[in-house]
């Protein structure tokens, strides 16, 4: 139950502070972070996640990173489902009360920093592109997390590491598809967007999974011996 909490926890953190930062912060009048400052804030999210709460769960975060992992044989079949259910609850969490918030001074929610494609997309890019960008972007994103925690990779660095290819990912992604590369992230902000965003959601949860699949089976076959 611990490791389900911090997941909990974990993924609550990643949604609030990224999405919150995406809804609250990104564009306001005169001081906007943009998406630089959203890039870093899903970062800051892992990382300090990694370094509080890695030691109990893993910080996995997003049930495509543990289902990549399993399938890179790092962790065992039986955690996938409790695993996933309490990161896709914190991130539903963590949506409805940054709900409460952005409501809070009269505003509407807007795109809730929802994922989307075509007309969704914040540069207006198409299916195929948000497809193709989503299953590199999470197969790199697995990658990096596979092997800076592998048991060669320097100690001690694995959350620096994993926080700033979040951070990087972003930094390409963001016009394509508000950045995904987690079903969990996209579930939650969808549920209170509904409409566009819960029929282009089958992207944002089958896409990511199966690069961070993909992901895993090279790491386990080419790189590991």
């Amino acid at each position: 139950m611990k490791k389900f909490l911090a997941e909990f926890i974990g993924t609550f953190w990643l949604v609030l502070g990224g999405c919150g930062s995406a809804v609250l912060a990104a564009g306001f009048p005169n001081m906007g972070i943009g998406f630089v400052g959203v890039s870093l804030a899903f970062g800051l999210t892992v990382l300090t996640i990694v370094y509080s709460l890695g030691h109990i769960s893993g910080a996995h975060l997003n049930p495509a990173v543990t289902i990549g992992l399993w399938v890179g044989g790092r962790v065992k079949s039986n955690i996938i489902m409790p695993y996933v259910i309490s990161q896709i609850l914190g991130g539903i969490a963590a949506a409805a009360v940054l709900y409460i918030i952005v409501t809070g001074n009269g505003s509407s929610i807007g795109n809730f920093a929802a994922n989307g494609y075509a007309e969704y997309s914040p540069g207006n890019y198409s299916m195929l592109a948000a497809l193709v960008t989503e299953f590199v972007m999470t197969f790199m994103f697995l990658i990096i997390i596979m092997g800076a925690t592998d048991e060669k990779a320097p100690k001690g660095f694995a959350g620096i590491a994993i926080g700033l290819a979040l951070t990087l990912i972003h930094l390409i992604s963001i016009p394509v598809t508000n950045t995904s590369v987690n079903p969990a992230r996209s579930i939650s902000q969808a549920i209170f967007v509904g409409d566009w965003a819960l029929s282009q959601l089958w992207l944002f949860i089958l896409i990511p999974i199966l690069g961070a699949m993909f992901a895993g089976f090279v790491y386990k076959f080419v790189y590991k011996e």
